[in-house]
């Protein structure tokens, strides 16, 4: 594996984790991760770049080593703003290539049409959006919120890091004992009484209040100026969020089509986590589209 080293920042009053690949003096190339994921996960796949990056990839905060905020809920807007502080530091004069999976690509694609200037090529890896939302759920999801407040939600903890590997190969069964298990050592931590437990705040869990307005959304994507590489994974099982598998498509190439300069690449034998499944074809994809 490359060998990546750690640094922490202090990004908006919260001690951030970002972990670096490579020579700092090669092209930058920054990854931001999923939900309830680590910088680490980029791993397998930075192994299968073959042009030497200088690859900057941050724990979100409240998400493996980077501080947890104190909050009940975790808002877009503070993923945005952490993420042009971020940039700011790194690169402060020059547009930047920026990768997202999941929940990163749909920030990243966010920020890309906030901040159109600051981005030279944009990669969104099953970064589709979330279903959309009508006015007259607001009400039924501000009293979900407000009851989940009543509650501390907790994280389950495992006895033993074997416990971490089983949980990680059970959620995607392509995953190696040997991926797994270096992904367990960097998602989890062993707390006070020697248990396991996912290093994410468990504030992550509950409901945000705010509905999600999908033509807010597509506003921001039609003003992205870079060229975008979006990413599917052909087995992918994010259709779960959706409903209906055929609705999901029609919806999901709705939405891609306001994007003004965007190709579509479909990765194969590959779930959500398509940079575990197939890191190298991943690899591949990504640096043929950065060359262009």
């Amino acid at each position: 594996m490359k060998p990546s080293r750690s640094e922490y920042l202090n990004i908006r009053g919260l001690q951030y984790h970002v972990r670096h690949w490579g020579d700092p003096h090669a092209p930058k190339l920054f990854m931001v991760h999923g939900w309830m994921d680590i910088s680490a996960s980029f791993q397998f796949m930075v192994d299968c770049l073959q042009k030497e990056w200088h690859v900057i990839a941050p724990d979100w905060r409240g998400f493996g080593l980077t501080e947890r905020p104190q909050a009940d809920t975790y808002w877009y807007p503070d993923y945005l703003a952490d993420l042009d502080a971020l940039l700011l530091h790194y690169s402060p004069d020059e547009a930047v290539n920026l990768l997202g999976h999941s929940l990163g690509g749909n920030v990243v694609g966010l920020y890309a049409g906030v901040r159109p200037q600051r981005i030279a090529k944009l990669v969104n890896l099953e970064g589709f959006g979330l279903p959309g939302t009508k006015p007259e759920d607001a009400p039924g999801r501000f009293a979900k919120w407000l009851d989940e407040l009543l509650e501390k939600p907790e994280m389950r903890s495992y006895p033993s890091l074997d416990g971490v590997i089983a949980r990680l190969q059970k959620t995607n069964p392509r995953l190696s004992r040997e991926r797994a298990g270096f992904l367990a050592a960097h998602w989890a931590g062993q707390n006070d009484e020697g248990n396991w437990e996912i290093l994410g705040d468990p504030a992550h869990k509950n409901t945000n209040p705010l509905l999600y307005r999908i033509d807010e959304v597509t506003a921001c994507w039609a003003r992205i100026s870079a060229p975008v590489l979006w990413v599917e994974a052909a087995e992918t099982d994010i259709w779960r969020w959706f409903g209906d598998n055929a609705l999901m498509r029609a919806e999901i190439d709705r939405r891609i089509a306001f994007i003004p300069d965007v190709r579509t690449e479909i990765i194969p034998d590959a779930g959500h986590m398509l940079h575990h499944d197939q890191p190298e074809l991943l690899a591949a994809a990504i640096e043929r589209f950065l060359a262009e």
